[in-house]
């Protein structure tokens, strides 16, 4: 029988496993922390690994935790994932699985989101290792810098935070792979329903699940889809860092995964709209979306995606608007809700300079690209012309 569509994975990926004498449609919730077996040489097996099981959930696996790692495996069109109960932990696991330790080289996007620059430039170049920060669109230097030193690792974003450039992933898996490095993409802003960049050559893709995966803003979490063999590495790391994810948390967000192509359809609907809209406001300056057409990746969005759409994360520049203007205008919103965090049913607003790059100095934000008077949208569910409204009032109460 063929591969099932991606709607019909979404729906059914990871269920109904090989549970003892549980036929329940949903999988249930498996809280047990450990698991006893007919005999110790059954014990000795499973913890040898000779044959499955369950042992000890914290740090081995988790039924629960397990259906989730598989739907996702299967929906990024991976051999297998991992779990884990933040996207920055799934980072975090990532580059120390790709084998990036001290006196390594890795290079990484300039603007990712802050805390994985701040992960990248703080802890890891602290403990060693030699961090390249590029433009993820000079593919020119990112093979200068991948001829002259032994990279391990590129770390990239599909869609970039917040500026919304689009990585070019078929090149950049073509250049890594060619000088012996794995390719990190953090998939988050497309969710597997928009790009699976593991068939553009990627070795890693990363989620924070807590976002499109989970949908909701009721569950946080992060994931790795990957090979098998790098799984094996990762889990072997996390057995020691002990960062994993709970089956409360690993159930809602499976819950989540089963509507996502349902959402984000109409998040990236309502996103081209809005940013369509904002294009022609005289109080906007600029807006970044990757699926406008004058956008200059474009035709790649639309190749990686398939032509499903650009995602339901938009930015936009104030023109004119400092602190206290973009302060004002948040706090006049009535249905945008003015959240850290994206890719919930509701639309959220958030302000980089103060929340996402916080951690960022004034100067590495102006480098970037990021100003005073960005703003970042995440278009929810609701219809589109409510958001809109809601953005005019407030754009009209700065006005005044």
């Amino acid at each position: 029988m063929k591969e099932k569509q991606f709607n019909t994975r979404a729906v059914h990926a990871g269920e109904r496993a090989d549970f003892t004498n549980v036929n329940s449609v949903v999988t249930p919730i498996f809280p047990s922390v450990g698991y006893t077996f007919t005999d110790s040489n059954e014990l000795d097996a499973v913890l040898g690994g000779e044959q499955p099981g369950y042992v000890y959930s914290p740090r081995y696996a988790n039924p629960t935790v397990a259906a989730w790692e598989t739907a996702v495996a299967n929906l990024e069109s991976a051999e297998a994932a991992i779990a884990l109960p933040s996207g920055m932990a799934a980072i975090h696991l990532a580059l120390l699985g790709a084998g990036v330790r001290a006196g390594c080289h890795v290079v990484v996007a300039a603007d990712v989101y802050g805390a994985t620059y701040s992960l990248v430039q703080g802890i890891f170049t602290e403990l060693g290792a030699t961090v390249h920060l590029v433009d993820v669109l000079d593919l020119v230097e990112i093979e200068a810098i991948l001829e002259r030193e032994k990279v391990t690792a590129v770390l990239v974003e599909t869609i970039s935070n917040p500026l919304m450039k689009v990585a070019d992933l078929p090149r950049l898996a073509e250049i890594t792979h060619a000088h012996d490095a794995l390719l990190l993409v953090d998939n988050t802003f497309c969710s597997p329903y928009l790009c699976n960049p593991t068939q553009f050559g990627a070795d890693m893709v990363i989620h924070s699940a807590t976002k499109f995966i989970g949908g909701h803003g009721d569950v946080m979490a992060g994931i790795v889809a990957t090979s098998t063999v790098l799984k094996d590495e990762m889990v072997r790391l996390n057995k020691l860092l002990g960062s994993s994810l709970g089956p409360f948390e690993a159930w809602l967000a499976h819950r989540g995964l089963k509507t996502l192509p349902l959402r984000m359809r109409q998040q990236c609907q309502n996103a081209l709209e809005i940013a369509t809209w904002l294009q022609s406001h005289p109080q906007i300056n600029q807006v970044h979306y990757a699926f406008l057409p004058d956008h200059p990746q474009f035709e790649l969005m639309n190749q990686l995606s398939g032509g499903k759409g650009g995602g339901a994360v938009l930015s936009f520049e104030v023109r004119g608007a400092g602190k206290p203007e973009i302060f004002a205008l948040m706090d006049a919103l009535q249905l945008i809700q003015p959240a850290t965090s994206l890719g919930d049913i509701y639309s959220l607003m958030l302000y980089p300079a103060i929340s996402s790059h916080r951690s960022l100095t004034p100067k590495e934000r102006s480098n970037l690209g990021i100003g005073d008077g960005l703003l970042r949208l995440s278009a929810g569910i609701e219809d589109v012309t409510d958001i809109q409204a809601d953005l005019e009032q407030a754009l009209s109460r700065i006005g005044r």
